[in-house]
């Protein structure tokens, strides 16, 4: 995993970010997200659809450091905005994801613990939907009826995270994530088959140059 840190420039396991500016209690930035792709003939609800390809996601993304509690945590609120981009057909936009989340980070003074925990949401306008809900009437059957996706709530998200230093340069880190769907804008959807999901994993970060100047917080 690559993690640089710059003044401008950043890469983390956070994501690859831009950042615009930043004050102490703002921070803007320009994020990137990518989804995977599915094949329809995997999925029974989608036999005979086009495939969901993967989605390129990027736009600004607002962090408000609302407070401090002691010296080793804070809590943030993010408020990204991303356009999805749908990769391997001529970049077609897919509508605007907003995705608003608190986030609690904590660690010890050495930064040897690090911990966060996060609760949030994430909303589809009707484009986005329709790409992940939405039935054709050319797609449609007896038991998967023609449907038009609306905007709205998508899912709701807790995810926590833990990672801890080894050495100065070797780190493992391991994470979770459940998403919710029980009260998603479009559940009437024939598509809509699960009401969660639950993500787990683990990983290790190496150091393999670290620069002589201090990194940017």
């Amino acid at each position: 995993m690559l993690i640089y840190r710059g003044k401008v420039l950043r890469a983390d396991r956070s994501g690859v970010s831009a950042r615009l500016f930043d004050t102490k209690r703002l921070d803007l930035d320009l994020g990137f997200a990518l989804s995977l792709p599915a094949r329809s003939d995997d999925v029974e609800a989608r036999v005979g659809m086009p495939d969901l390809r993967s989605l390129l996601e990027f736009g600004p993304r607002l962090k408000v450091f609302l407070t401090e509690p002691d010296g080793g945590s804070r809590v943030r609120l993010d408020l990204p905005v991303r356009t999805p981009l749908e990769l391997g057909n001529g970049f077609r936009r897919h509508g605007i994801v907003f995705e608003p989340r608190i986030v609690f980070e904590t660690g010890d003074s050495g930064r040897r613990w690090q911990a966060d925990a996060n609760v949030g949401a994430v909303f589809g306008n009707a484009s986005l939907n329709e790409y992940f809900y939405g039935v054709a009437t050319q797609y449609a059957n007896a038991t998967r009826p023609a449907y038009r996706a609306e905007g709205g709530l998508m899912m709701t998200r807790v995810g926590l995270s833990l990672s801890y230093g080894l050495t100065p340069d070797w780190r493992v880190f391991g994470f979770t994530r459940y998403d919710n769907y029980t009260h998603a804008a479009n559940r009437n959807s024939p598509l809509f088959r699960k009401n969660s999901g639950l993500s787990l994993g683990v990983g290790f970060t190496w150091t393999a140059y670290r620069s002589q100047a201090r990194a940017w917080d």
